[in-house]
């Protein structure tokens, strides 16, 4: 290469460029194979490193074909050890995969340090039965399942002492890159191993908690990573849902949602987490309810069309129970907070405003007195509002059901529209005489 270089460089130029397209590491995995050429075969190898020399082994094709004792043999030898070694130095050799991502994974390295890893998790936890523990051992060698190093029993016991049995590998995994857990999904689906769906889905959700945290640190690696990030994100939805209401409350399924949103899901999981909340949204609180927007400021704080869509599966939800009545009560009472708290909102539109109030039946609301109380304060914190408009956003109130007092009140108010004041008048009118 440096004979080619020569000829085709020009005679003014002294400095010879070479470019050496898709080597292992790159410069440092170039410099690393230097410094075991220049020192006579001798390198010093370790969890760090191996997975870089490896595959830069494998790629020079350096093998006894040339010398004694060359690279690839050591560092498969190294690596022997590891796979039935510790379980620190199978994830720091999987970290380190993450550099050379492509040839570990062509050369099948990412495999068998993954399956290594799995064989452990399921020896110190529950979380395989005994049969896949087998089907994953019998994958890397007969001898897997028979090795258990003295190494690993500082985390059995750890294991046992947090009193989480199944979880007690997720913070070491989540160091981990999204293409090495999309590659331990995609073996574990392979393979058709009876994991406990429910272990794997909170491993995800852990996975994407810590990774939310961290995530001004590592926006350009989250870039990168879109379409692997996306990929887990509709697994771990695929995983809530399977497990379903059983296993996740109204409160927990909305934080899935806020973590999982920032991973860009698809359409097919965003429609299939909001159904889930949407059935049991009675148990939701005003808390739960307040997402922020997450776009520009012109939409507006909240997500306010996140909750008009959870409306609406609740509301054709409950069409086909019997025990309807009470809870779209109480929905309807928590509706009714959600508009006072969106109302000053200087971005929401009055179209937003009915969208959410319209979006329960009458019968959700023994009393409009809450939804006037939203109405007014959106009339305050939007002083510049249109006559059509003030008009418009009065069209969700059922006059018959509210109480005289608001009656009078609203008939007062200066910024509500004279004929919507002058209803207002007739029911307290008829209200007055049916008392009477």
């Amino acid at each position: 290469m440096i004979k080619q270089s020569k000829k085709k460089r020009n005679k003014k130029k002294r400095i010879i460029t070479i470019e050496i397209d898709d080597f292992p590491g790159g410069p440092d995995g170039f410099e690393l194979v230097s410094r075991f050429c220049y020192s006579n075969g001798e390198i010093s190898i370790d969890v760090s490193n191996v997975s870089t020399l490896y595959c830069c082994s494998v790629f020079l094709g350096m093998s006894e074909k040339f010398c004694f004792s060359n690279l690839f043999l050591q560092t498969e030898k190294f690596l022997e050890e590891v796979l039935y070694g510790s379980w620190s130095d199978i994830v720091l050799c999987l970290k380190n995969c993450e550099q050379v991502i492509l040839q570990a994974d062509s050369y099948g390295l990412v495999d068998k340090l993954i399956f290594a890893a799995l064989t452990k998790i399921s020896r110190d936890s529950e979380t395989f039965s005994s049969s896949s523990l087998s089907s994953l051992a019998s994958s890397l060698s007969p001898d897997m399942a028979k090795n258990t190093p003295e190494s690993d029993s500082r985390y059995i016991s750890r294991s046992v002492s947090c009193g989480r049995s199944n979880e007690w590998w997720f913070d070491d995994m989540t160091n981990l890159s999204p293409k090495i857990i999309l590659k331990l999904i995609m073996i574990i689906e392979a393979y058709k191993t009876n994991i406990k769906s429910l272990v794997l889905t909170r491993f995800l959700l852990h996975y994407f908690k810590k990774k939310l945290q961290t995530k001004s640190r590592t926006t350009t690696e989250l870039i990168r990573n879109k379409l692997e990030y996306s990929n887990l994100a509709d697994t771990a939805v695929k995983g809530v849902i399977f497990a379903g209401k059983t296993a996740f409350s109204c409160r927990k399924l909305f934080w899935v949602l806020r973590v999982l949103s920032s991973f860009s899901l698809s359409r097919e999981s965003r429609i299939g987490l909001e159904t889930l909340i949407g059935e049991m949204l009675e148990q939701a609180t005003l808390d739960d309810l307040l997402i922020p927007a997450g776009g520009s400021k012109e939409s507006g704080f909240y997500n306010v069309d996140l909750v008009i869509r959870l409306l609406k599966v609740f509301v054709k939800n409950r069409e086909e129970e019997e025990s309807r009545e009470r809870n779209m009560k109480e929905t309807g009472k928590l509706i009714d907070k959600y508009l006072r708290e969106i109302s000053p909102d200087q971005n929401l539109k009055v179209s937003k405003f009915l969208g959410v109030a319209e979006s329960l039946p009458d019968s959700a609301r023994d009393c409009f007195d809450g939804v006037y109380r939203g109405i007014d304060i959106y009339l305050q914190s939007h002083p510049n509002l249109t006559p059509q408009d003030r008009t418009e956003i009065c069209r969700c109130l059922n006059y018959k059901k509210l109480t005289m007092e608001t009656c009078k009140q609203l008939a007062r108010n200066p910024k509500i529209p004279p004929e919507i004041a002058i209803e207002a008048l007739k029911r307290e009118e008829e209200a007055c005489a049916i008392a009477s």
